[in-house]
């Protein structure tokens, strides 16, 4: 048996590993939103919305004001969590259920891509694991079927994950149809429960629950609530409060939107003095964001959210659909500061393996596109030894066609190229006066367009990007 199957299999018999070797290991909490956007929360500028738990994590923790996920949706951000690789380098470029329905044929025909986090990977939790960490999966997993689920991938414990993205209710018994096709969903190991009861507090429960059966382990918890992604249901109570907050002049109108962030923030809160009442604060820590941009279209009627002064929303790669709230409480970090480098989530496995003191799998690590930001933690005024980011979305959505980009700094300048992959056609933004991306400079700085867009070109090649293809009837149309 090889070191990959000791490590797979180690799930059988997690309660022989070792707590520790002596030493005290840090511990982490890994809270990760479903769509929230940028400025949904107060520490980022919302207006209706209220999240009191999360100031005080910002007050406590050092808040990134210019932290992206790596994905405008949802799968492949959560891929390159467990992975620390772009998702163009794993296939993994849309959601899981729209993989599965193959390629869609438009101007162009997009490209077949993988539904499931490759077993070969060495996930972060499968690193942890190894090392001596009780490893929790709780809430959306949304990586694979049953064959790709936590536990196959270095968790411990796996409470509600499974192949959907989305449950049919937030209200117990969370289970009924779903979407268009009405395809019977409901969320696993989520057992007994009464009238009334909302799911993002029965997963805290769970999670709380799962932290008390560490028992002295070392413990890594990913806690992935669906909270804010559709259905756009909030508690009642919650709803009619916000309603009658609205006022003039406030970007964010939609109350039952306002009540699910509210619930996700009094959860949160609920995580934080768990760690504090058992001691366990000081040596854990403590990560907060969110997969994609927040979801501007419509639900019910109304407009589900507002990422001013970000332009657009998710399935977009402008700032709306890929910037995220992103808040680190680590042991000794600048409580209460800020920094303004930009981090991607392909960024958290290896800094998660720099704070545990862990080096990792050595294969795994050499094709990691990820570095890590600890150091931002200590003093975030420094910068990281990277000056570019990709981004690769080749899919349709409803606020955006295929596209690709790259986010360069070169001086004072934060140059982000998008390319749209039907035409070819490129924008040009400097971020760093114009982060509302409202000004296209392509037309002025056309030595910057051919260098960006030969670099991005290059590293579609390094990754083995999947690229859409030309659809056949729209080239004869053309002719």
């Amino acid at each position: 048996m090889t070191r990959r199957d000791l490590l797979r299999s180690a799930w059988l018999i997690p309660w022989l590993a070792p707590a520790h070797d002596g030493a005290v290991r840090t511990n982490f909490v890994f809270i990760l939103a479903d769509d929230l956007g940028w400025s949904d929360i107060t520490p980022y500028g919302a207006d209706l919305h209220e999240t009191p738990n999360l100031e005080r994590l910002a007050r406590e923790g050092v808040r990134f004001t210019r932290a992206y996920a790596a994905s405008p949706v949802c799968s492949p951000t959560r891929a390159s969590i467990q992975t620390g690789k772009y998702p163009a380098r794993l296939r993994m470029t849309i959601w899981r259920e729209a993989a599965l329905r193959g390629p869609e044929r438009r101007k162009v025909t997009t490209p077949a891509v993988a539904a499931d986090l490759p077993h070969p990977e060495v996930t972060i939790a499968e690193v942890l694991r190894e090392a001596g960490y009780f490893t929790i999966h709780i809430g959306k997993w949304h990586l694979g079927g049953a064959e790709h689920y936590p536990e196959t991938q270095g968790y411990d414990v796996n409470i509600g994950g499974s192949l959907w993205g989305a449950p049919p209710t937030y209200f117990w018994p969370w289970r009924g149809p779903f979407g268009q096709e009405k395809e019977f969903r409901y969320v696993p190991g989520l057992h007994l429960g009464k009238a009334g009861e909302y799911l993002t507090d029965r997963l805290t429960d769970e999670a709380l629950k799962m932290l008390d059966a560490a028992a002295g382990r070392p413990f890594f918890l990913h806690l992935c609530y669906h909270t804010v992604h559709t259905p756009i249901q909030g508690k009642p109570e919650l709803v009619e409060r916000y309603r009658q907050r609205i006022a003039p002049g406030m970007r964010h109108r939609n109350p039952a939107y306002a009540a699910m962030v509210r619930s996700l923030d009094e959860n949160v809160g609920r995580v934080l003095r768990y760690l504090e009442e058992r001691g366990l604060a000081r040596n854990t820590v403590v990560i907060f964001t969110s997969d994609n941009g927040g979801y501007v279209n419509m639900w019910g009627g109304l407009q589900v959210t507002d990422n001013h002064p970000l332009r657009s929303g998710k399935g977009s790669l402008y700032e709306g659909g890929i910037r995220v709230p992103l808040i680190v409480r680590a042991p000794d970090c600048a409580a209460g500061t800020s920094s303004a480098e930009p981090v991607c989530s392909i960024d958290f496995y290896p800094t998660l393996l720099e704070l545990a003191g862990l080096t990792g799998d050595p294969g795994h690590n050499a094709q990691m596109d990820g570095i890590s930001f600890a150091r931002l933690l200590r003093n975030p005024e420094q910068r990281l030894s990277r000056d570019e980011l990709f981004f690769h979305y080749p899919h349709y959505y409803a606020t955006t066609t295929p596209v690709s980009a790259i986010l360069r700094r070169e001086g004072e300048r934060e140059w982000k190229l998008l390319e749209y992959l039907e035409d070819g056609k490129v924008e040009l933004y400097d971020l760093a006066t114009d982060p509302g991306e409202t000004r296209d400079l392509a037309g002025e700085f056309s030595q910057v367009v051919e260098r960006l867009r030969a670099r991005l070109h290059a590293w579609w090649k390094q990754v083995a990007a999947p690229l859409p293809t030309p659809h056949p009837a729209s080239a004869q149309s053309a002719n």
